[in-house]
């Protein structure tokens, strides 16, 4: 589906009924990257509005030539948000460049958000000035490796630190697919002199106080694990998980401890949605 904004179509896919969740990927990619790993979550919990959607120049959102940093993306989730889920509260899955967008989203919308899944989060936008890890290959299929093409291979050796035929045909599918079809000058130009937002993301005024969930990979060199400490007091309820044997593919190489630690935070969210609704009762 397409949802017509002011200057924009954004394309969006919505699956289920219920409390909203809006899933933002990261860049490059598209939505599949989300829908890849949070739909299995959903075939036991029902009761769910999981709204994929793909961000300017990726996926099948085009990219325009007046939009020019991530202030411009970020005003355009808002736009979407408001068209598709107006003044309604909702639950946020976010993954690297999507969680730098979603604390975007906390940081003005903070009243309407139930609680936020940080997946491998950007949190300094400036790769220079990122705390990382050395790169490194745990495991490594080297039969498989010989069958792929050198792009392919050189794409998948660089982002997994596990290399196996599962893991490689879920990057290919969610991952891999989606940066191949990104329009890259598009892209290349707001990394390269609008990456950043021109406010500071993680200034809150409030602390956010509604289940969290950090994910992020212990050999990650796309955007570390260090870093996200440093705004860990802003989250009072966040769990924070650094899982070993993985990197920016979190989800797809340590998938089942993903699947677990995903539904106690949606179990966490659910409580806390219903005591707000119980005490919204009580008060009347």
């Amino acid at each position: 589906m397409e949802c017509e904004l002011k200057r924009i179509k954004i394309y969006y896919e919505i699956y289920g009924e219920g409390h909203p969740i809006l899933m933002i990927h990261g860049f490059m990619p598209d939505h599949r990257l989300m829908k890849g790993c949070m739909e299995p979550i959903f075939k036991d919990r029902p009761n769910y509005k999981r709204i994929y959607f793909d961000l300017p120049g990726m996926g099948k959102t085009q990219g325009k030539q007046w939009i020019k940093n991530s202030d411009q993306i970020f005003e355009l989730v808002l736009e979407f948000i408001d068209k598709i889920i107006p003044n309604q509260s909702f639950i946020i899955a976010s993954e690297s460049y999507g969680c730098y967008l979603a604390r975007g989203l906390i940081y003005k919308r903070m009243k309407f958000i139930d609680g936020v899944l940080f997946l491998c989060p950007l949190i300094i936008p400036q790769p220079s000035k990122r705390s990382l890890p050395e790169p490194i290959t745990l495991k490594e299929d080297r039969k498989l490796l010989s069958k792929l093409s050198s792009q392919d291979r050189e794409e998948f050796k660089g982002t997994a630190v596990v290399q196996n035929q599962r893991i490689w045909e879920r990057f290919k599918e969610e991952v891999l697919n989606g940066i191949r079809i990104a329009d890259d000058e598009f892209l290349n130009e707001i990394f390269e002199k609008g990456y950043a937002f021109s406010f500071d993301v993680d200034k809150l005024i409030l602390r956010f106080d509604k289940p969290t969930l950090f994910l992020l990979g212990r050999q990650d060199i796309s955007v570390g694990y260090r870093d996200a400490w440093n705004t860990i007091e802003q989250y009072p309820r966040a769990t924070f998980a650094i899982l070993d044997e993985a990197g920016h593919i979190l989800e797809i190489e340590k998938e089942i401890l993903f699947n677990c630690l995903v539904n106690e935070w949606l179990d966490r969210v659910e409580y806390y949605i219903s005591s707000e609704i119980q005490q919204n009762k009580d008060r009347k």
